[in-house]
């Protein structure tokens, strides 16, 4: 205890606060799920991961991309001839053809609506990496940002732990389906102003993480609206832009502002090749801002999580390509759609409800009748039960900070369609056996109700005999009456 003590004198405020959020029941799902993997071979009784928002669903067109285009990899004989110039140092501006094709993708992502420059597209180490960024340029130790929860669970890592900014979440309800409201922004606002609390802007998820729902152009519009007239920042998160799978269609900030009489220079996207395409492992992450200081400023910062420049060139080449880039959007947006309603199909079979989505690897599903109240602590018990015996790691809605208990974020498309069966059928089970569990306790409560009339009704009936009709009529008789040789009495003490 004394080494620990003295070695944590040594080290850093940021290596030794707990600022990361490691310690929330959404990472904590991650680590059950390491220690015992499902495998339908050879650990089939193991925990089903589904906290992890991946999608690989489409991997089998960027694999047949691959085997057609070797020459886009310099690790191949086709593409050796690059490989001294991608080898050596590379400017942190990007290779001109990754951030040209970048811009083009977001572009025919968002239904060719904006052009975005490439000369503003910024690298970092994925979504991670490129939201700190944003912060770092944006804000400094101590100011805040306001964020609409339910929010996603990593934001306590990529905006604060070594930013030493602060969140402000502006709580969404249920009763509207967690949509955010300009009312709501501004009692969050005038609220921190009040608590001495400097709001630096105000960061969206458009899909919305763990809602799966897109913003629409009204509701982008307040947002903009609010920061202008309140001369703060907004950061619209877009990384799940094309995993949108039916309608409404995705809108982005950049559309809307176009239009709108506002500060360009308060606007910022992030963007990323994690969710879209399915490469989180190639950290691929996009700060893109309309402000030419927030730009200059990121592009120097992006020194510490630069993207490798033989991924930027694979890159380069893939989404240069017309033709695959739009049936893999049309494809994904199938595989996606097919996947999402055989999950929300299978739970509503059971009773279990989720909150209407159309974007997003994962559907926000709703389990408050199952809690034994509704209450935090017994949302963190169910979720326990469900990770421990169930075998299921989905992640509970304390996680991303939402106000109501019992709604659970569930990630449906890093899994085949043989392990789709098994959660399912492991959620089944378990949700008819908690029903099973509450009719027998409701029979046992029936029958204790049934035997208590009996015996209230013998009791009336002998009343008569034992007491004065004066003092107590028989109908008045009740297992709190003061009667000292009364059996009810005696059965409760």
């Amino acid at each position: 205890m004394e080494f620990t003590r003295k070695n944590r004198q040594l080290l850093s405020r940021i290596a030794t606060n707990d600022r990361h959020g490691e310690n929330s029941p959404y990472f904590d799902g991650w680590k059950a799920y390491d220690s015992n993997p499902f495998h339908p071979i050879h650990n089939p009784d193991g925990v089903i991961q589904m906290g992890l928002a991946e999608n690989p669903l489409c991997f089998d067109l960027i694999e047949k991309w691959i085997r057609e285009n070797p020459d886009a990899s310099i690790c191949t004989a086709e593409g050796l001839d690059k490989f001294k110039d991608i080898a050596i140092y590379q400017d942190y501006h990007g290779l001109r053809e990754f951030r040209e094709a970048v811009a083009k993708f977001m572009g025919r992502v968002g239904g060719n609506r904006v052009t975005f420059d490439p000369n503003r597209i910024v690298m970092s180490g994925g979504a991670t990496g490129a939201n700190e960024t944003a912060i770092f340029c944006l804000a400094d130790p101590g100011d805040a940002f306001l964020v609409p929860s339910p929010y996603y669970a990593g934001f306590a890592r990529d905006l604060r732990w070594r930013t030493g900014v602060e969140i402000v979440p502006v709580h969404c309800k249920s009763s509207n389906n967690f949509r955010i409201t300009r009312a709501a922004l501004e009692e969050a606002y005038e609220k921190a102003q009040r608590s001495n609390i400097n709001i630096k802007g105000v960061i969206i998820t458009n899909p919305s993480n763990p809602l799966g729902t897109v913003l629409d152009k009204e509701t982008l519009r307040s947002f903009v609206s609010f920061v202008t007239d309140k001369n703060i920042h907004l950061v619209s998160d877009e990384i799940y832009a094309a995993t949108v799978f039916s309608s409404p269609r995705f809108i982005s900030v950049a559309e809307v502002m176009q239009d709108m009489d506002c500060n360009r220079d308060l606007i910022h996207i992030v963007y990323s090749l994690s969710k879209d395409m399915g490469f989180p492992g190639f950290r691929v992450g996009i700060v893109y801002s309309f402000n030419d200081d927030v730009t200059n400023c990121a592009r120097k910062m992006s020194s510490f999580g630069l993207v490798s420049s033989q991924t930027q060139f694979l890159l380069a080449s893939m989404l240069s390509d017309d033709e695959f880039v739009g049936n893999f959007l049309r494809e994904s947006s199938k595989r996606l759609a097919k996947r999402h309603h055989v999950f929300t199909k299978g739970l509503e079979e059971v009773g279990i409800s989720t909150i209407k989505s159309n974007a997003g690897l994962f559907f926000w599903m709703d389990m408050r009748p199952l809690l034994k109240e509704q209450t935090t602590k017994a949302e963190t018990e169910l979720w326990r039960v469900i990770i421990n015996k169930v075998k299921l790691n989905v992640s509970p809605g304390s996680s991303f900070l939402c106000s109501e208990p019992g709604w659970f974020r569930v990630c449906f498309a890093n899994m085949d369609d043989k392990t789709v069966e098994v959660a399912l059928d492991r959620i089944r089970e378990f949700v008819l056996q908690g029903k099973e569990e509450n009719n027998h306790e409701a029979d046992k409560s029936q029958a204790r109700a049934q035997r208590w009339r009996k015996q209230n009704l013998r009791l009336s009936f002998s009343s008569s005999r034992l007491y004065d009709e004066s003092l107590m009529s028989p109908h008045m008789i009740s297992p709190h009456s003061p009667i000292p040789h009364s059996p009810l009495v005696r059965a409760r003490t």
